[in-house]
C-alpha cells in the first residue's frame, strides 16, 4: 500500500513553505547589524541563513557581517580587528536584543502568504482534515503573524521554536503535534521546503512533502529524498482524495 493512502492529517512548516517571511526577516537582520555599526547582507544572502531558529540566523549574520568588516577594514590598510570592538559573544547576545525588537515591528507587514496557500488551507479545513504547524520560529512571533495572515483559524495545534527542547530536525516537535492530534506519526503528512523539514519527518516517522519554491540554503529539496516532491502547495491536495477544482472552489466562496 502507497504510504499516502494512509495518511489522515497533516503538519505544516512556516516560514518558506507557507510563507515568504524573507523580506521581514532580512529587514530585522540589516537594521540590528546597521545599529552596531556592521555591515549588512541584504535578503538574497538572509535567505540562505532561514530555517534553524532565530539564535543561528543571527550566528550566521554576525560571523558573515565580522568577516566582511574585517575584510573592507584590510582592504582600507586598517587592522582587521578593530581594538575598540566588543567581544564577540557579548555583541551576539545585543544583536539577537536588537533583532527580536526590528523583527517584532516587522513580522506582520514583512510576510505575505504564498500562492495557493490560502485556497489549499481552506479546502484542507473543509474536508476536516486535521492540521497543524511547527516552526523553529521564536514563539512570540508566531500567532501575531498567523493573525495577521488570516490563517490561525486553519490549525488545532501550533508549536513554535520556544515550545520543545529540540528544534526540527530533531523529530520532538513533530512527535508532539501526533500525540496532540492523537494519531499515528505514520498517518501523518509533514510538508517544508528545507532539508531540516524532510529530516525531521524521516526521523518522526511522517510522510514528508518537499517543496521546491522555499528557503532550503541554496540546495534542491529533492536531495533530501522527500517521499514526494512538489513545485507548487496545491500538490498536496490529492493526497487527501481533493483536487485542485476544490481549492479554486474554495478560493472563490
Amino acid at each position: 500500500m502507497d504510504k499516502s493512502e494512509m495518511i489522515r492529517g497533516v503538519a505544516f512548516d512556516l516560514d518558506g513553505t507557507l510563507v515568504d517571511s524573507a523580506p521581514g526577516l532580512a529587514h530585522a537582520v540589516d537594521m540590528a547589524l546597521y545599529a552596531l555599526e556592521l555591515p549588512q547582507p541584504g535578503e538574497a544572502r538572509v535567505i540562505t541563513w532561514i530555517g534553524n531558529g532565530a539564535d543561528v540566523l543571527m550566528e550566521r549574520a554576525l560571523s558573515w557581517a565580522r568577516q566582511e568588516r574585517a575584510t573592507l577594514r584590510a582592504a582600507a590598510g586598517k587592522p582587521r580587528i578593530d581594538e575598540a570592538d566588543i567581544p564577540q559573544e557579548e555583541q551576539a547576545r545585543v544583536l539577537r536584543k536588537l533583532f527580536d525588537r526590528y523583527y517584532a515591528e516587522s513580522v506582520e507587514g514583512g510576510s505575505t502568504l504564498f500562492p495557493d496557500v490560502e485556497a489549499t488551507l481552506a479546502a484542507l479545513h473543509a474536508n476536516g482534515t486535521p492540521m497543524a504547524l511547527v516552526t523553529n520560529k521564536p514563539t512570540p512571533f508566531v500567532a501575531p503573524l498567523l493573525a495577521s495572515l488570516n490563517i490561525a483559524r486553519y490549525f488545532s495545534v501550533v508549536i513554535g521554536g520556544d515550545d520543545v527542547q529540540n528544534k526540527k530536525p530533531h523529530p520532538e516537535p513533530l512527535l508532539m503535534v501526533a500525540k496532540n492530534l492523537d494519531l499515528a506519526p505514520s498517518s501523518l503528512l509533514f510538508v517544508g521546503d528545507s532539508r531540516n523539514d524532510i529530516l525531521a519527518a524521516q526521523a518522526a516517522g511522517f510522510v514528508s512533502v518537499g517543496l521546491t519554491y522555499g528557503y532550503n540554503y541554496g540546495e534542491a529539496i529533492a536531495l533530501s529524498k522527500p517521499d514526494h516532491v512538489f513545485d507548487r502547495f496545491s500538490d498536496i491536495l490529492p493526497i487527501f482524495g481533493l483536487s485542485h477544482s476544490d481549492n479554486q472552489e474554495t478560493e472563490n466562496e
